[in-house]
Protein backbone atom coordinates (compact mmCIF):
# COMPACT_ATOMS: atom_id res chain seq x y z
CA UNK A 1 0.00 0.00 0.00
CA UNK A 2 2.86 2.33 -0.67
CA UNK A 3 2.58 5.80 -2.15
CA UNK A 4 -0.97 5.27 -2.80
CA UNK A 5 -1.30 9.30 -2.79
CA UNK A 6 1.95 10.50 -4.46
CA UNK A 7 1.47 14.07 -3.46
CA UNK A 8 -1.10 15.47 -0.32
CA UNK A 9 -2.19 19.31 -0.35
CA UNK A 10 -2.80 20.53 3.13
CA UNK A 11 -4.74 24.13 2.91
CA UNK A 12 -5.25 25.50 6.78
CA UNK A 13 -4.16 28.65 8.20
CA UNK A 14 -2.94 27.24 11.34
CA UNK A 15 0.96 26.47 11.10
CA UNK A 16 0.64 24.33 14.11
CA UNK A 17 -2.09 22.09 12.55
CA UNK A 18 -0.48 21.88 9.59
CA UNK A 19 2.74 20.48 10.82
CA UNK A 20 0.98 17.75 13.42
CA UNK A 21 -1.23 16.79 10.12
CA UNK A 22 2.29 16.62 8.30
CA UNK A 23 3.80 14.33 10.68
CA UNK A 24 1.15 12.00 10.70
CA UNK A 25 1.00 12.14 6.93
CA UNK A 26 4.56 11.12 6.80
CA UNK A 27 4.42 8.56 9.53
CA UNK A 28 1.85 6.39 7.04
CA UNK A 29 2.97 4.41 4.25
CA UNK A 30 0.43 5.67 2.04
CA UNK A 31 1.58 9.69 1.50
CA UNK A 32 4.90 10.32 -0.85
CA UNK A 33 5.00 14.00 -1.37
CA UNK A 34 3.39 16.64 1.44
CA UNK A 35 2.53 19.99 0.30
CA UNK A 36 1.30 22.89 2.96
CA UNK A 37 -0.72 26.04 1.64
CA UNK A 38 -1.86 28.68 4.47
CA UNK A 39 -4.25 29.80 2.78
CA UNK A 40 -7.23 29.41 -0.15
CA UNK A 41 -5.42 32.12 -2.29
CA UNK A 42 -1.83 30.14 -1.80
CA UNK A 43 -3.29 26.54 -2.57
CA UNK A 44 -5.36 28.31 -6.30
CA UNK A 45 -2.33 29.83 -6.87
CA UNK A 46 -0.57 26.65 -6.86
CA UNK A 47 -3.08 25.10 -8.37
CA UNK A 48 -2.84 27.38 -10.91
CA UNK A 49 1.14 26.45 -11.52
CA UNK A 50 -0.09 22.79 -11.88
CA UNK A 51 -1.75 23.67 -14.77
CA UNK A 52 0.93 25.13 -15.96
CA UNK A 53 2.84 22.40 -15.60
CA UNK A 54 5.22 23.90 -13.34
CA UNK A 55 4.09 22.49 -9.64
CA UNK A 56 3.06 18.50 -8.58
CA UNK A 57 -0.72 18.40 -9.02
CA UNK A 58 -2.08 16.66 -5.84
CA UNK A 59 -4.21 13.66 -5.77
CA UNK A 60 -6.02 14.36 -2.56
CA UNK A 61 -6.91 17.82 -0.96
CA UNK A 62 -7.36 18.24 2.59
CA UNK A 63 -8.96 21.70 2.93
CA UNK A 64 -10.45 23.72 6.56
CA UNK A 65 -13.27 25.35 6.43
CA UNK A 66 -12.76 28.39 9.11
CA UNK A 67 -9.30 30.58 7.71
CA UNK A 68 -9.52 34.30 7.27
CA UNK A 69 -9.56 36.10 4.16
CA UNK A 70 -11.03 33.03 2.27
CA UNK A 71 -12.82 30.12 3.63
CA UNK A 72 -13.20 26.83 2.50
CA UNK A 73 -16.60 27.48 0.86
CA UNK A 74 -14.89 30.61 -0.78
CA UNK A 75 -12.41 28.48 -1.92
CA UNK A 76 -14.29 25.59 -3.14
CA UNK A 77 -15.91 28.35 -5.13
CA UNK A 78 -12.97 29.27 -7.24
CA UNK A 79 -11.92 25.82 -7.37
CA UNK A 80 -14.95 24.82 -9.44
CA UNK A 81 -14.07 27.30 -12.00
CA UNK A 82 -10.39 25.84 -12.35
CA UNK A 83 -10.69 23.02 -15.27
CA UNK A 84 -12.08 20.31 -14.87
CA UNK A 85 -9.34 18.08 -16.64
CA UNK A 86 -7.35 19.32 -13.56
CA UNK A 87 -9.67 19.22 -10.86
CA UNK A 88 -12.01 15.83 -11.87
CA UNK A 89 -9.42 13.20 -10.28
CA UNK A 90 -8.46 15.13 -7.28
CA UNK A 91 -9.86 14.07 -3.83
CA UNK A 92 -11.16 16.98 -1.62
CA UNK A 93 -11.89 16.22 1.56
CA UNK A 94 -12.80 18.77 4.00
CA UNK A 95 -10.68 18.64 7.58
CA UNK A 96 -12.40 20.80 10.28
CA UNK A 97 -12.85 21.44 13.50
CA UNK A 98 -16.77 22.66 13.29
CA UNK A 99 -19.43 20.34 14.42
CA UNK A 100 -21.80 22.68 12.85
CA UNK A 101 -24.95 20.53 11.17
CA UNK A 102 -24.90 23.26 8.16
CA UNK A 103 -21.38 22.68 7.12
CA UNK A 104 -22.03 18.83 7.35
CA UNK A 105 -25.31 19.03 5.20
CA UNK A 106 -23.22 21.63 2.57
CA UNK A 107 -20.31 19.48 2.56
CA UNK A 108 -22.72 16.47 1.59
CA UNK A 109 -24.59 18.41 -1.01
CA UNK A 110 -21.48 19.69 -2.42
CA UNK A 111 -20.28 17.78 -5.62
CA UNK A 112 -16.72 18.62 -4.90
CA UNK A 113 -16.91 17.61 -1.68
CA UNK A 114 -16.15 14.05 -0.87
CA UNK A 115 -16.17 13.67 2.71
CA UNK A 116 -15.61 15.63 6.20
CA UNK A 117 -13.54 14.85 8.53
CA UNK A 118 -12.74 16.47 11.91
CA UNK A 119 -9.61 17.51 12.78
CA UNK A 120 -6.46 16.23 13.99
CA UNK A 121 -5.81 13.70 11.33
CA UNK A 122 -4.37 10.24 13.11
CA UNK A 123 -2.86 6.89 11.31
CA UNK A 124 -6.52 5.25 11.66
CA UNK A 125 -8.34 8.65 9.69
CA UNK A 126 -5.82 7.91 7.00
CA UNK A 127 -6.19 3.96 7.19
CA UNK A 128 -10.07 5.06 6.56
CA UNK A 129 -8.98 8.11 3.99
CA UNK A 130 -7.29 5.56 1.98
CA UNK A 131 -9.93 2.83 1.63
CA UNK A 132 -12.51 4.98 1.44
CA UNK A 133 -11.68 6.82 -1.04
CA UNK A 134 -9.18 4.84 -2.91
CA UNK A 135 -9.10 1.93 -3.29
CA UNK A 136 -13.22 1.72 -2.90
CA UNK A 137 -13.14 -1.19 0.05
CA UNK A 138 -16.76 -1.81 1.74
CA UNK A 139 -15.96 -0.78 5.48
CA UNK A 140 -16.78 -3.99 8.01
Amino acid sequence: MNNVVDCVLLIDDSKATNFFNSIVLAKHKSFDKILIKQSGKAALEYLSEVEKGNAIKPKLIFLDLNMPAMNGWEFLIEYEGLNPSLTNDITVIILTTSSDHRDIEKSKSNDLVTDLINKPLSLPILNSVINKHFFNTPQL
